[in-house]
C-alpha cells in the first residue's frame, strides 16, 4: 500500500496537511441528516473527519485513479463511497436525487468551473463549503461597489448565502501554492426562481461584466432595454458593478 498520492500538477492538486484546519472545514458544515458529497478527496484529510459523522452519509469523487485506490486502502469497507469520476461531468441527480451539500478542498484552476456546475444543481445543492483561492473567495463574497464584485458574485448571491470564513495560510499544503487560500460557506436562501427570465438574467450579467469599464448603457448595447420603463433609467449610466442582485433583476425584466 502506498502512503502518499502523487501531487499532479496538471489536477491542480495541493494537499492540505494541517488535521485541525481539515476538522475547522469539517465542522464549518451546518447540515445534518442530507448526504454529504466532497469533490477531490486527494490523500482524505478532510474524509476523516467526514467518515465520523454518524447522522451524515457522504460520498467521496476525486477523477484522479491513485487518490481514489489510496482511499480504498486506507479507509476499508467504504468502497461504494469512493467514485472514481469528473465532477464536472458527472450526472450528480443519478447519484443525489434530492438535496444533498458538497464540501472540498477545490482546485484553483477548476474552482469556477466548480461553482457554475454548483449554479446549475442550485435546487438540490444546500450547502457548500470549500476552500479556493483567496483572491476568488473576496470577489465571490464583495457586495455592489467592490472592485472585486464579478459575475459569479451577482450570480451565486442570487440564491445563496456567501461567507468568508477564513484564511489559510499556503505552508499547510503540499506542495505549497502560490497563493493563500480561503474557505467560504454558500447557504441556499429562500429564493427559489428569479422574477425573470433566468438563462436571460445570466446573459446580462455576463456581457455587463465582461465590459465592466463602461456604463450598461453602452455594455448592454446587444440588448434592446428601455430605460424608461420600470423606473431604472438611473441604472443606464452606472457600471456593472454598481448593481445589487435585485438592480440586475429590474434590468432582466425590461430586456430583449
Amino acid at each position: 500500500m502506498s502512503n502518499f498520492v502523487r501531487p499532479k500538477k496538471h489536477l491542480g492538486q495541493h494537499f492540505l496537511k494541517d488535521d485541525n484546519i481539515a476538522k475547522k472545514i469539517v465542522d464549518s458544515l451546518q447540515l445534518t441528516g442530507k448526504p454529504v458529497l466532497e469533490v477531490g478527496p486527494g490523500m482524505g484529510v478532510l474524509t476523516k473527519f467526514l467518515l465520523a459523522l454518524e447522522t451524515t452519509e457522504c460520498y467521496f469523487m476525486d477523477t484522479d485513479r491513485e487518490s481514489i485506490d489510496y482511499l480504498n486502502e486506507t479507509f476499508p469497507g467504504h468502497a461504494e463511497r469512493f467514485i472514481h469520476a469528473d465532477f464536472l461531468k458527472h450526472h450528480l441527480t443519478v447519484l443525489f436525487p434530492g438535496n444533498f451539500a458538497i464540501i472540498g478542498n477545490f482546485p484553483y484552476n477548476i474552482s469556477s468551473q466548480i461553482l457554475f456546475k454548483i449554479l446549475d444543481h442550485r435546487q438540490q445543492v444546500s450547502q457548500v463549503v470549500g476552500m479556493i483561492q483567496k483572491e476568488v473567495a473576496e470577489r465571490l463574497a464583495a457586495g455592489p461597489g467592490s472592485k472585486t464584485y464579478g459575475i459569479l458574485s451577482v450570480l451565486l448571491q442570487a440564491f445563496y448565502k456567501i461567507e468568508y470564513l477564513f484564511t489559510v495560510n499556503e505552508t499547510v499544503f503540499i506542495p505549497p501554492p502560490r497563493v493563500k487560500s480561503a474557505v467560504i460557506r454558500l447557504t441556499r436562501n429562500e429564493r427559489m426562481k428569479l422574477d425573470c427570465d433566468e438563462a436571460l438574467f445570466f446573459k446580462v450579467v455576463k456581457t455587463a461584466f465582461n465590459q465592466r469599464r463602461k456604463t450598461l448603457r453602452n455594455s448592454l448595447k446587444t440588448f434592446y432595454i428601455d430605460y424608461e420603463r420600470g423606473d431604472i433609467g438611473h441604472l443606464a449610466g452606472k457600471r456593472a458593478e454598481a448593481l445589487s442582485v435585485e438592480d440586475f433583476v429590474q434590468l432582466t425584466k425590461l430586456a430583449v
